[in-house]
């Protein structure tokens, strides 16, 4: 019988496979899949290994591994088998070892795959629209404020929209953005003004200006309250109104201190709006963000910026193994 720790590596969510049957002890046949060199003179954990079963077994240790040794869920299950047969004394760690190794490779393919479009697509027509939409207090309006500095910096013309109308500082902490930032903001003229008229005039500046890119704040909301996520679709009509295709991008910030509400989020943004991509911010305390993957892995909607300070230059493009290695560090 396996021990304790590879049922928990069977039913491990990452991996999203169904758990093999119940696995008897390997015979030769079964073994001779399994080769890898376990010579004395290699370094690392297979040699460790190989010495180990070597002093128990006495015998047959060529045939364990064969050919290069692949992380599936089976094979780990069947060094378990072996660990407990040879009775080593250690088999919990070489098992979380070879399991943080594993976990590690697993969640890296699901960001470079399902999650591997991190580039801005921002077509060819001008105005390029970006929506940036969220919850309150996950850091919008400075991950827009960050975003425009950096696409500013890359040589682009910018023009923030000031959409947030629900919250009374909305406006006034952006126009603080576009001063720091060197950005034309268009704001609303009036009180209670309805946000789509004001990310509609916007868009439309930035159409005859010749703006590159109109980034558009939008009121955060509770993915829950239902008659402001509709103001989101009316917003999102208004823009395509203006300029066909557009919005090119609608980013999603997730507050990375917030685990596994990611998930209902993203689930209610991306039904209502449509979303793009993500913008995964305080990552520079203690939140490492990880529950990100499981979004990334359901939704197949790729992280494309991580806010990592307080800093104007603190909101960087996402690059998957550095995401990864920081997670298990």
């Amino acid at each position: 019988m396996a021990s304790p720790l590879s049922h928990k590596l069977l039913s491990t969510t990452v991996f999203n496979h169904h758990s093999p049957p119940h696995l008897q002890f390997p015979t030769t046949a079964h073994l001779s899949k399994f080769r890898c060199s376990a010579a004395g003179s290699e370094t690392g954990f297979f040699t460790k290994l190989g010495r180990l079963i070597k002093e128990k077994a006495k015998k047959d240790v060529e045939k364990i591994f064969s050919g290069g040794f692949t992380k599936t869920r089976d094979n780990l299950a069947v060094i378990d088998e072996l660990l407990l047969y040879w009775n080593l004394s250690d088999t919990d760690r070489v098992l979380d070892e070879i399991e943080e190794d594993a976990l590690k490779k697993s969640v890296l393919d699901i960001l470079t795959t399902k999650g591997a479009k991190t580039e801005l697509k921002l077509g060819f027509r001008k105005p390029a629209v970006i929506m940036i939409v969220g919850v309150n207090g996950g850091g919008k309006t400075t991950s827009l404020g960050k975003l425009a500095y950096r696409l500013k910096g890359e040589g682009a013309s910018i023009l923030l929209a000031a959409g947030d109308t629900f919250r009374a500082a909305a406006s006034d902490q952006l126009e603080i953005w576009a001063e720091r930032t060197g950005c034309e903001i268009v704001s609303a003229e009036k009180e209670k003004a309805k946000a789509s008229a004001v990310l509609s005039q916007a868009v439309k500046k930035g159409k005859e200006k010749g703006f590159d890119i109109v980034l558009c704040d939008t009121s955060g909301r509770l993915h829950t309250n239902y008659s402001l996520m509709e103001e989101l679709i009316a917003c999102k009509k208004a823009i395509a109104k203006i300029v066909n295709g557009a919005p090119n991008e609608i980013l999603l910030v997730l507050d990375g201190t917030t685990g596994l509400n990611m998930l209902p989020q993203a689930r209610e943004f991306n039904e209502v709006v449509g979303i793009t991509g993500f913008i995964l911010t305080k990552l520079d305390g203690s939140a490492r963000g990880g529950c990100v993957v499981s979004v990334v892995d359901e939704l197949g909607i790729p992280v494309k910026f991580v806010g990592v300070g307080e800093g104007v230059e603190d909101l960087q493009p996402f690059e998957a193994e550095a995401f990864v290695n920081a997670i298990f560090s």
